[in-house]
Formats: structure tokens, sequence, C-alpha cells
């Protein structure tokens, strides 16, 4: 298994950037998801991470 399998965050709580994990939180905690989510930033910084836990969270995975 390769590392960045192996270490991925699970969770919301998990994920690095705070303010992001809030803000997902808040939109999960609505039951209002917007049509679509734009992630961006440098490599590494969770954006697929956070799109996968985001996918558990409303049963599209």
């Amino acid at each position: 298994m390769t590392l960045y399998l192996k270490y991925r965050s699970k969770n919301l709580d998990e994920l690095d950037l705070v303010d992001v994990s809030e803000s997902l939180k808040k939109i999960v905690a609505k039951k209002s998801m917007p049509h679509a989510f734009l992630f961006a930033g440098p490599k590494g910084t969770g954006k697929t991470s956070a799109a996968r836990i985001l996918a558990k969270i409303v049963n599209c995975e």
C-alpha cells in the first residue's frame, strides 16, 4: 500500500485544513447540498481527500 493511501484522511475531523473542514461540516449539517463543489489549490493540500470524504457522507461512493 502506498503512503498517500495509507495515511489519507478518513473523515472531516482528520483533514489538516481546519477552515475547509469547518465549511464542509456546516454544509453537511444544513442538509442542503450545492449542485457542485470546486476544490482548488496546490498539490498535496487534501483536495482529493476532502472530495472523497464528502462523497462518502452523501453516499456517492
